[in-house]
Parts: structure tokens; sequence; C-alpha cells
């Protein structure tokens, strides 16, 4: 702990009175992240520990890097945004160094892993609606936020660039398949993982069938592509890789939604499927195991809003699961003209709903709303659990 100490010459005390330093530096490095500003004016002491290499080696090293919620939204100057669950706080990210400054990002991949957050691949489309004229441009970047260091930095790109495209950990590596290029309408077989630890990416065998705009799925050990197409008559296969046997299988979907619905899915614990179905209300469906059948848990409750007499339904908003429990994150609503006259506005929400699915009926609550300007569409969402 040479970096952090002081000499007895400079007016050396102790982190916390009574303790050794390294257990008083243990003890603080597993404070959550969302109490740094306060822990900081404490004293200038601990100010010092609190942005040193130690106390960011120390929590590295052990993995405490509490339970998050990575989230991005829609807007001009779209920002990542992370609630820490154990502080109950929304922080801002810094933004992502780009190489595209003024175009729009989208069809992007977002996961966690090894406690970082990834960004992978998608499209840049320029803002400027005189240049609307400009096919996106697939990338093949890959960026990671390290919540230890609170930084950005750049991975090995993929071999090749892709946007939609599914996306998924299993076992700690990340598989992505499919998507569009900008020479491919069709959809790609192509698919690929990434070794964290070798910082490396490497091609695997092709899928049988192409797919774009699809979904990747970690579940038992396999990576499942699930296509938004999916309940299409001539498009109702899904992909699964098992890396055990490197091979890819083709199997008939099972899957309760359509290209119409809302498409998000999540795993809770090893093995327990819940999607939403959107359909006129927002409805969650769970699967256990190996079971074929779906059912219905409950539904997500409507939006009230303060100036409005009726429920609203949400759309494009975040689904994720974070220590057992679902979150439904931020979204739109059409807030109708009550006179009848046929005009709607268009209300931007910032709240976050949580609840325990393993308790029926569902008891949805309130969590704290993301901090503004975030607010609106949800691009992209990843829990992190320690």
């Amino acid at each position: 702990m040479d970096s952090i100490e002081l000499t007895k010459e400079s007016g050396y005390q102790p982190i916390i009175p009574g303790l050794p330093d390294d257990l008083a530096l243990r003890c603080l490095a597993k404070v959550s992240h969302g109490y740094h500003g306060l822990l900081e004016t404490v004293s200038k002491r601990w100010r010092d520990v609190l942005r040193s290499s130690d106390y960011c080696n120390l929590k590295t090293r052990e993995g405490w890097c509490g339970n998050w919620l990575f989230v991005l939204t829609e807007g001009i100057n779209a920002q990542w945004t992370a609630y820490d669950l154990d502080a109950d706080r929304w922080h801002p990210l810094p933004n992502i160094p780009s190489a595209n400054p003024g175009w729009h990002h989208h069809g992007f991949s977002c996961v966690t892993v090894c406690n970082k957050l990834l960004v992978i691949g998608g499209s840049y489309a320029p803002l400027d609606p005189a240049l609307s004229h400009q096919r996106p441009v697939p990338t093949n970047a890959v960026v990671q936020f390290d919540p230890f260091v609170k930084k950005w930095t750049r991975l090995s790109s993929m071999k090749t660039p892709r946007s939609h495209f599914a996306c998924c950990v299993v076992c700690g590596k990340v598989y992505v398949a499919g998507g569009r290029t900008s020479s491919d309408t069709r959809g790609l077989a192509l698919a690929e993982v990434y070794d964290p630890s070798k910082d490396r990416w490497h091609e695997l065998p092709p899928m049988p069938t192409p797919h774009m705009d699809c979904l990747g799925l970690s579940y038992k050990g396999r990576v499942h592509v699930l296509s938004d197409h999916v309940g299409m008559p001539d498009q109702n296969t899904s992909e699964i890789y098992n890396p055990s046997e490197g091979q890819w299988h083709t199997v008939k979907d099972i899957w309760p939604f359509s290209r119409a619905m809302q498409f998000a899915v999540t795993v809770v614990g090893d093995d327990k499927l819940y999607t939403i179905v959107d359909w006129g209300e927002s409805s969650i469906k769970t699967r256990d195991g190996n079971q074929q059948e779906w059912s219905n848990v409950g539904s997500v409750p409507p939006v009230f809003l303060s100036d409005h007499s009726r429920p609203l339904e949400a759309f494009g908003y975040g689904f994720a699961a974070l220590h057992n429990h679902l979150y439904v994150i931020g979204g739109k609503v059409l807030k109708w003209d009550e006179s009848g006259a046929g005009r709607f506005e268009i209300v931007k929400l910032a709240g976050v709903r949580v609840c325990d699915p393993t308790v029926v009926p569902l008891n949805w609550k309130e969590t704290r709303p993301m901090s503004r300007p975030a607010c609106g569409a949800i691009l992209g969402c990843a829990a992190l659990e320690e």
C-alpha cells in the first residue's frame, strides 16, 4: 500500500483510527460506488484513499464491483447512465470516445462480462437531415466501461462489422452471431466469440440459417439466437450453439412474441426465463426448465400522469433482471387530448419499476427514477451483478 501511506515525517494518520490500514482499506472497498462522493467529504485522507490505485486494484482483485443497471436512453447527446442498486442512485457515465461524432449509433449490443460493460458493433448514421441519403455504416468496434476506474477503453474489434445481431455471454465469453452488414440485405450466418482474458476474437462455425434483427440469449450454457421474425410462418426457427460441441442446432421456435411485440427476454437464476409480450398490454410470461409452454405471471401496470385522467400503456422501455428482480425502465406513453380532438403528445418517462417475479400476484414498486436528462426510449440495457 505504498501509494496511499503517508510517511511519519509528513504527519501520518491512519485511514480509520484503531484499525490497521490494510483492514481499513478493505472496509472502504466494500462500500458501494454510490457513496464515494459522500465518503470523499469525510477527510482528505479518505479522498486520497478512494482515488488511489491500491483502492481500485483491491476492488478489482476481489471482484467487488457492486450491482448495476447500465442504461442508454434516446437523444441527440445520448449518454449512458448507471443505477447503483446498493446506494439507490443513478450516475451518468463519461461519454464514449467516438470515431464518428455527430452520428447516431444504433443496432449495437451491450453485455456485461468480467465485471465490465461492453458495447459492441452497431451502425452509425448521420444526424444531419441533409445527409439522410447516406447509408448507415456498420462497425466492428468494441468499447469497455470499467466501473472500478470509471473509464471507457477500446478493445479488440470483431472480425466482421455488424449491426442488429445476437449477442450474449456464456461461461465468461462473449458470443455474437447474425446481424446486418452494408452489403448483405438477407442477414449474416457468421458468428464469432470473444475471450476477455486474451482480448481476442475467434471465428465460429456459421449458423445453418442467416439471421438479422435477432437477439442472443444465454440459457443453460448454450447460445440461443432468436429472430425478431419469430412467429412468422416462413421463419419459425431458432439457432442454438453448444460451445462444448462446437456445433449449431436448428430448433423449432417456441418464443411467444413476434415483430409487432416488445422484443425482450431475460433469465433469473439459472433457468427461469421471463419475457414481456407487448400486445395491447405488457404481459409477463415465464417458462421454467425444459418446459415448452409459457405461462402468464402478471402484467406491467399502466402509467398514470399527474395531469392526465386515464391510464396509459408504455412502450420502448427497457427490461432487465438484477438480483432476482425484474426491472422495467423508462419508455414513452402517448398522452391523448382528452377533449376528443384526436391529438396526442409523446411523453418520455424516467421512471423505474421493479418486482419479484416469484411473488404472485406481482407487486410492482417504483424505485428511484433516472436522473434527467436520461428518459424516454431505452436503446441499450445491461445488468451487472457482483
